[in-house]
């Protein structure tokens, strides 16, 4: 299996418990404009002036918008800039909102809530990176591709979209770096040749994919010799091929620092449930994406049904999100 996260601290870390600030500041948007067909970006500044806390390639932020909903971007500005971020947000028809909400309503001069920077999606040190990136999926992309080049480490990035118009970034990239950056606009190349830049597997290259299901699908399918570390993914919304859950009856959770049990009905998540007792857990996607809710297990077994740890982080059973998995068992004992 391939390694999976969603929207990506340090860069010698895959662990998702060393993701960086929960806690929310109040930024304002100092710049918006448009990048592609159906893209803006946003660039956030604290109203003092202040330093912003750092991050690292592939972290996200949780956007806190007026009206109250709350989006998981990714970062793509630049990391060493310590006073703005930079976030581009695609415009979603079927969404829930969010995204009509940042094109249509939020103005500079605006504050927005913002939690993180968290990291699901680090960069390893690799002695050559190969970067997919479909549409939008570009964002968390490009802070790697800059400090692939600042570490003078070989790189390429292959790039699809729908049209030219609709890229984001694109212009900038190719200006930037030339012939390592592979554009390939469907409507004039076709699909990208997944096989032909995953032909059997290269111990040497760490390749790291965004994109729509589809491609993230494709992609594994044609990197599934590459072993467990050859390719990181990381996806913008939910797994759809989660199996039901292994039990349709309740269990018992027992909260070790608060020293409270309850019991977690199907149909129920453990947030839910863990909330009922009065323990607050912050979340925010309650899919299972961002891994705001991540919590740690002391003992039993977690039934994962997140769509961010890897195989070998869900077989040490030692962490949780509890927006969206459960039980194997009939107890869980949790670190809350």
């Amino acid at each position: 299996m391939v390694g999976t996260s969603v929207v990506a601290e340090g860069a010698t870390s895959t662990d998702p418990r060393r993701t960086g600030s929960s806690s929310a500041v109040t930024l304002t948007v100092a710049a918006k404009e448009t990048v592609a067909e159906g893209v803006v970006s946003l660039t956030l500044t604290h109203p003092n002036g202040g330093r912003l806390p750092d991050w690292t390639p592939g972290s996200h932020i949780d956007l806190i918008l007026p009206d109250g909903t709350t989006r998981q971007y990714s970062l793509c500005g630049d990391r060493w800039d310590a006073h703005t971020y930079r976030v581009a947000v695609l415009r979603e028809p079927a969404g829930r909102g969010g995204s009509a909400y940042v094109h249509d309503r939020l103005r500079p001069g605006d504050r927005v809530g913002v939690g993180g920077p968290r990291n699901n999606f680090p960069l390893v040190p690799s002695e050559k990176y190969l970067f997919i990136a479909g549409g939008i999926g570009i964002t968390p992309l490009l802070p790697m591709v800059r400090q692939a080049e600042l570490l003078a480490t070989e790189w390429q990035l292959l790039y699809g979209g729908r049209t030219r118009a609709s890229m984001a970034f694109r212009e900038e990239l190719a200006a930037a770096y030339g012939e390592r950056v592979h554009i390939v606009p469907q409507d004039e190349c076709g699909l990208l040749d997944l096989n032909a830049w995953l032909e059997g597997p290269n111990a040497d290259t760490k390749v790291y994919c965004c994109g729509p299901a589809p491609l993230l699908a494709a992609v594994e399918q044609a990197a599934a010799s590459w072993g467990p570390y050859g390719l990181r993914t990381e996806r913008f919304t939910a797994r759809t091929d989660q199996a039901e859950p292994l039990r349709a009856t309740p269990f018992e959770v027992e909260l070790r620092r608060s020293g409270r049990a309850v019991t977690v009905s199907p149909g129920v998540s453990v947030l839910e449930a863990v909330r009922g007792a009065g323990v607050d857990v912050l979340s925010s996607c309650e899919q299972g994406t961002c891994g705001t809710c991540l919590t740690p297990v002391v003992e039993g077994r977690p039934d994962h049904r997140d769509s961010i740890l890897t195989d070998h982080q869900r077989a040490a059973n030692d962490c949780m999100f509890v927006c969206v998995s459960r039980a194997c068992g009939d107890r869980l004992v949790l670190d809350l």
